[in-house]
């Protein structure tokens, strides 16, 4: 309970200080949770500054008419047992006219909170929700390597929700109980301070209740959030993949699956239910006892000339209030272990530096020839994962068209991934025109490099806007121009609304032609010096193959390129060919050459031909 007294002298403290935060790490019980963590999440206040202190006033007006409800009971009570007066009836009048208005300003005040208060935790929900997506943009792929899209998204949408409800709900939750608390504390030791005592002899005994059940609820949501997260990680994968599920007809096992994941959450849930069910029904008996020892020992004074009615009555009524916020801290106990479960994980991932930085004074590269050049580069994924390049080094010149081939593992598309830096070397350097790409701005490094994938992704959206994606601000002119040159223009006009039509998600609704002749229209708009061609037509058939070819050698005429293939038939053309073997190059030439060499391209160039 003191975690939670801290935590409510916080709130409190937002509207007095809300930039800096508070100068305590209030709610963080892990060693890793530091002041940083405290003012991060005081942060998201600061641009609702004036929107927190209204609502934060009319939480206290809230709190201030339920307060002074029974003090006018009272004596309206207390004019009644005194018997007809020559105005007493007036004074009655008045005094249930107070008490309309008091109704009626509760209810204004009330609603503001309740509606304001929501859209400013809504605001800021959206402001964590665009922070955490930004940041997912700068984290590299290794990073996605290892994690689950699952859980990434649970993040952003169960987690965010979670931490709005807390940061709307916090503040005014705790400013109206403690004011109900301290006020009503107040009323009953004015009226009778035996009864006090014996309602506030309650007071331990909830707040030990409180204080073991707020553990056990919190490991138990953190669990729960975790589950669901694997469970959307489980959806995820089986819809992305729903065709070669349906190919092999593996429904049953994929529900299987789902159903296990599900079961788990399940349990997760029942953990977490049971603690909040033992909570409240706890705190709710408490709750119940109070007004029940109230009547008991105030009828026993009254029948001692000790107490009088007016006085049970208001008691009776303050105690009722205080019985509120009790049940309103409750309440702000379970969004307090949501919320702070939630800020923790999305701390998380917040809190994770890029493992691709950009330099503190980035080269900005302009008129790029394309020459590129690896020098005693040494790569491998993780410190745990074995080593793709040791002392790799190979010179690729501007204008050059060379293709890297190798048995499957010899690291050929990872080498390509090292140029634009989606991921970093762990030795040697890579450079392009003579620089070093570490030195380089990231954004116009990749903006000089094409790629087209053998997995290739279109986004939902339009025709016009997949090709769009390689410059966004292009005109319908520029994009219908780089379609012609991709040999996609005339399909693009046969669909049913033309480059209007919609393409569905993962460009589902097209073949793999049309969606690789879009991907290639996206580099001809984007028209970039070097190109990165992995496996661009080995998904194709013989007669697709042949149109996106065409895109292709109009694309890359004039262009760095280099393609990797499994095919080798596909690379004769090639001016140079690199063959990549345990961690480095085993030979290179043009193919002829290497035929007569007799070598590693040469048995792979026979084994193809026996298949």
């Amino acid at each position: 309970m003191g975690e939670h007294f801290l935590a409510c002298g916080t709130f409190l403290m937002l509207w007095i200080w809300p930039r800096a935060g508070a100068p305590v790490a209030f709610f963080f019980t892990h060693p890793e949770d530091e002041m940083t963590r405290t003012r991060k999440f005081f942060s998201y206040y600061t641009p609702y500054r004036a929107l927190l202190v209204a609502d934060l006033i009319c939480a206290m007006l809230v709190s201030a008419t339920l307060l002074l409800i029974p003090i006018c009971a009272r004596h309206v009570t207390q004019l009644v047992l005194e018997g007809m007066g020559p105005d007493t009836l007036q004074q009655i009048t008045l005094t249930g006219l107070a008490m309309v208005g008091l109704t009626l300003l509760h209810t204004l005040a009330s609603t503001f909170v309740d509606y304001q208060g929501h859209m400013m935790g809504a605001k800021m929900e959206r402001d964590m929700r665009n922070e955490l997506f930004e940041h997912y943009q700068r984290l590299s792929l290794g990073f996605y390597d290892q994690e689950q899209i699952g859980q990434l998204m649970s993040r952003i949408t169960n987690d965010s929700f979670a931490m709005s409800e807390l940061y709307h709900h916090g503040p005014e939750d705790v400013v109206i109980s403690l004011l109900n608390f301290v006020g009503g504390f107040l009323i009953l030791i004015h009226i009778d301070p035996r009864l006090a005592i014996i309602v506030f002899a309650f007071l331990p005994i909830m707040a030990v209740h409180a204080l073991y059940f707020n553990r056990k609820m919190r490991r138990a949501m953190r669990i729960s959030k975790q589950q669901i997260g694997v469970m959307n990680a489980q959806v995820e994968d089986t819809l992305a993949g729903i065709r070669v599920v349906k190919a092999f007809g593996n429904e049953g096992m994929e529900v299987q699956k789902f159903a296990r994941e599900n079961e788990r959450f399940l349990q997760s849930r029942q953990l977490e239910y049971r603690s909040e069910a033992y909570f409240f029904q706890g705190m709710t008996t408490m709750m119940q006892l109070m007004p029940i020892a109230v009547i008991v020992f105030g009828a026993h004074y009254m029948l001692q000339n000790q107490m009088d009615a007016a006085d049970l009555v208001a008691f009776l009524l303050t105690v009722g209030l205080l019985v509120e916020p009790i049940s309103r801290f409750s309440n702000f106990t379970r969004l307090y272990q949501e919320g702070i479960t939630g800020f923790e994980r999305f701390m998380e991932i917040l809190e994770l530096t890029p493992a691709i930085q950009a330099p503190p004074a980035p080269i900005m590269l302009d008129n790029v020839r394309g020459r590129i050049e690896f020098r005693n580069v040494r790569f491998r994924y993780h410190a745990e994962s074995p080593v793709v390049f040791h002392e790799l080094s190979l010179t690729v010149e501007a204008g050059e068209y060379v293709a890297l081939v190798g048995a499957s593992g010899a690291g050929k598309s990872t080498l390509c991934a090292l140029i634009p830096r989606f991921y970093d070397v762990c030795g040697g350097a890579i450079s392009v025109d003579g620089h070093d790409v570490r030195t380089l701005s990231l954004a116009a490094l990749r903006r000089h490099i094409g790629i087209v994938h053998q997995d290739l992704y279109l986004f939902a959206g339009t025709v016009a806007e997949n090709i769009g994606y390689g410059r966004p601000h292009a005109s319908r002119a520029e994009i219908i121009d780089a379609a012609t040159r991709a040999n996609a223009h005339d399909f693009i006009m046969a669909l049913p609304h033309g480059y209007d039509t919609e393409v569905g998600q993962r460009g589902v609704r097209l073949s793999g032609g049309q969606r690789q002749r879009l991907s290639i229209a996206r580099l001809f708009l984007k028209d970039p010096p070097i190109l990165i061609l992995d496996e661009a037509t080995s998904a194709l058939d013989n007669r697709s193959e042949r149109i996106v070819q065409q895109s292709l050698e109009a694309l890359v005429a004039g262009r760095t390129t280099i393609v990797i293939a499994h095919r080798l038939a596909t690379v004769s053309n090639a001016q140079r060919i690199i063959v990549l073997d345990e961690g480095g190059i085993a030979e290179e030439g043009t193919e002829a050459e290497l035929l007569a060499r007799d070598g590693v391209f040469a048995a792979l160039y026979r084994s193809q031909l026996r298949i």
